[in-house]
């Protein structure tokens, strides 16, 4: 007679062989964490209505005003490219501070409620919840952020198509610049949750990067020597606002787009970094 050994259902996302979580369960459950909270809601549909309503606002300025300017831009299809991407993307410098803010409390929302420590215990290496929620919180910012640039695109194009100026979104000069941007805003939000991983603290965490997104290039300029300036295109807000930005609204022309990225990554990195090394030292 043969003997049948009872059987459970498997739970979803549980390795059956460890008994714990399996890295696509560990992005479930960050993936359900990230859309339960209302900052997040909040925060991204605050991040298209930004990008939606500055396009608006800039294409109708320039649409008014730049087109009767003694030094207008002519009618080459590079000129008509460009007034579309200042446009498009004129959205990313508010929205990269929102971007910010968010990126800090996806983590320190979980210290301040406890959750933290019900999340180390599910998850006790710590470091694949952390590369978990990164890899969440950067697909989802870079969804919304690039669906907000092309709707600015269209924004755009409804405005200027009354001023015989166009330029498909499939032009490399338009496309590539909405991807940059949308992909600095995803580092960005990346970047601020290394940071909060390591301050632990909303409002501290905040600080340090509102701080070296707006203060730190303020002083920067303002400072009258040769190192102020040789810094200045080194910093995060500066590298990421080359990878999409002309040159004219920049003022800045040290690096190409491509080495611009790779300083957005050193940055990224340097934050991943450290709030790893932390994450595994520290008690939750």
């Amino acid at each position: 007679m043969t003997t049948i050994a009872p059987t459970t259902p498997g739970i979803e996302g549980l390795d059956q062989q460890s008994g714990r979580l399996s890295f696509v369960g560990i992005l479930r459950s960050e993936w359900i964490k990230l859309r339960s909270l209302r900052s997040t809601v909040w925060s991204y549909l605050s991040v298209v209505v930004i990008m939606l309503g500055l396009a608006l606002m800039l294409s109708l300025t320039i649409a008014n005003e730049g087109f009767n300017a003694p030094d207008a831009p002519g009618g080459s299809a590079a000129d008509q490219a460009g007034l579309f991407v200042q446009s498009s993307t004129f959205g990313v410098f508010l929205a990269q501070l929102v971007v910010a803010v968010l990126g800090v409390l996806v983590i320190t929302g979980e210290y301040s409620t406890g959750m933290a420590r019900s999340t180390f215990t599910a998850v006790p290496k710590r470091l694949p919840a952390l590369a978990a929620k990164a890899t969440v919180l950067f697909v989802v910012t870079y969804l919304v952020s690039l669906a907000a640039g092309i709707g600015a695109y269209f924004v755009s194009a409804a405005v200027f198509a009354g001023h015989d100026v166009s330029a498909s979104l499939t032009d490399p000069d338009v496309l590539m610049p909405i991807l940059g941007a949308s992909l600095y805003l995803s580092l960005l939000a990346v970047f601020a949750l290394g940071v909060g991983t390591m301050v632990r603290s909303s409002a501290g965490g905040i600080g340090i990067v509102l701080a070296l997104i707006l203060v730190v290039p303020t002083i920067l300029q303002l400072v009258p020597a040769e190192w102020a300036q040789d810094i200045y295109p080194y910093l995060l807000s500066t590298a990421g606002t080359n990878m999409f930005a002309p040159t004219e609204v920049t003022g800045t022309e040290v690096l190409t787009a491509w080495q611009d990225l790779l300083v957005v990554l050193g940055w990224v990195g340097a934050s991943v970094a450290g709030a790893a090394t932390l994450l595994v030292k520290r008690d939750a």
